[in-house]
């Protein structure tokens, strides 16, 4: 595969106005960490806020990454290991409370579970604790009450004029010791020196020895410039300001228009030969999914046939030593439903529809079996497979048929 990253921005990129995946980004995604891309969630939002669509696009099976608090943090999807962090040095929050004061302005940072703030009832500060399935925790002293060094904190006020005024000065005041920017119209976030996105992207990059050329970045935000210019392949969601989409080496349509999923099929997923699955990463990502569970393994791929084997042990056999026929047909629909996802097109899903089986002769406890699927019918609305299972002898075991449906995505 050309591509072995693919780094998301979240609000306004990956979720569309109702804040959720769509059905079709979300299958475009599954299929293509399945291609071998790995998936790098890149966003302002704290951990936490992040962690149900981590799961819903089960990152963790396949390597992904976590890049939060606009770039404080790099986070292993899979056990939560933090492989990288910058925090705000504790001796400048009394310094940001004082300004926060004199403007009026309400102020909080994130810390575990909860957000802590000066101000529990502001709208906009109890909208982000929901957003992140957070607790609200008020401190009058909001400095006194950090004991911990946090990753960013955030100013809030309706005033944007007053907003902007303070960011001025503290750009002037405070460089290269913390960085300010406008994340919405109503927050001013302060973030450690030098930590964005792009930075922090190079960062992974750096550990996982990937080159500019083998990461695509699709973003919505001013804040997102410089992590698409850092990529190989700067994607700008069609709803992004002019300024972005003038940075990026491509334009996708909206958030509303499943612009991650029709950036992800032209730019990734029509590009798919089946001689680049990589198989061996698909066999050990598997290895927690029934397909693990059988001891499947896959071993040949290409357009017209999928091969795969199965031992005959205490998981796959029945009580007297010989294999189990549901075994034997979970098998074969591994096989097929790997064959239909490698043919289907991009816009297509594929679920299986039906299953039938021949068992012609016995394999033994010991043995470890074949399979082999042929597509036999190639339909705009069904894949027809026939898949032969043999011994290690090459004699018979079951002739199975397989009947995939294609649908579009929505």
């Amino acid at each position: 595969m050309k591509y072995k990253l693919l780094v998301l921005d979240v609000d306004g990129t990956l979720l569309n106005n109702a804040k959720e995946i769509s059905k079709r980004t979300l299958s475009a995604l599954l299929k293509v960490q399945h291609t071998g891309v790995r998936l790098v969630l890149a966003s302002g939002r704290p951990t936490s806020g992040l962690t149900p669509f981590v799961k819903l696009l089960e990152m963790d099976n396949f390597g992904g990454f976590i890049v939060s608090y606009n770039g404080s943090k790099i986070i292993k999807a899979d056990d939560g290991e933090v492989l990288f962090e910058r925090r705000i040095n504790p001796e400048l929050i009394p310094y940001l409370e004082k300004k926060s004061r004199k403007n009026n302005f309400s102020i909080f940072t994130y810390h575990d579970d909860y957000l802590l703030t000066d101000n529990a009832g502001d709208p906009h500060i109890r909208r982000e604790a929901e957003l992140n399935n957070l607790r609200i925790v008020e401190e009058e002293d909001f400095s006194i009450a950090i004991d911990f060094a946090p990753c960013k904190c955030v100013l809030v006020s309706d005033d944007e004029e007053a907003l902007s005024g303070l960011e001025n000065h503290w750009k002037r005041r405070l460089d290269g010791v913390l960085d300010v920017f406008p994340s919405e119209p109503y927050f001013l976030e302060v973030v450690p020196c030098g930590v964005d996105k792009a930075n922090t992207l190079g960062v992974l990059m750096e550990r996982l020895g990937v080159t500019r050329d083998e990461v695509i970045a699709i973003g919505d935000g001013v804040a997102d410039v410089t992590m698409l210019q850092q990529a190989g392949m700067g994607v700008a969601m069609g709803h992004a300001q002019d300024s972005v989409k003038i940075c990026a080496d491509y334009v996708t349509a909206s958030n509303e228009e499943d612009g991650v999923a029709q950036a992800v099929e032209k730019l990734i997923l029509s590009d798919v030969r089946a001689s680049e699955i990589p198989l061996d990463f698909l066999n050990a990502q598997a290895k927690h999914a029934l397909m693990g569970n059988l001891g499947i393994q896959y071993t040949y791929a290409s357009p017209e046939r999928i091969e795969a084997t199965m031992p005959v042990d205490e998981r796959t056999r029945q009580p007297f030593g010989i294999l189990h026929g549901g075994a034997t047909l979970a098998l074969a629909e591994t096989v097929a439903g790997l064959g239909s996802m490698v043919i289907c097109k991009p816009d297509e899903i594929v679920v299986g529809m039906q299953v039938s089986g021949n068992h012609v002769s016995s394999a033994h406890e010991g043995d470890t079996v074949r399979a082999v699927g042929t597509i036999v019918h190639k339909g705009r609305s069904s894949h027809v497979w026939n898949v032969d299972v043999f011994t290690s002898t090459n004699k018979l075991v079951s002739s199975i048929r397989v009947v995939n449906s294609v649908m579009k995505k929505k």
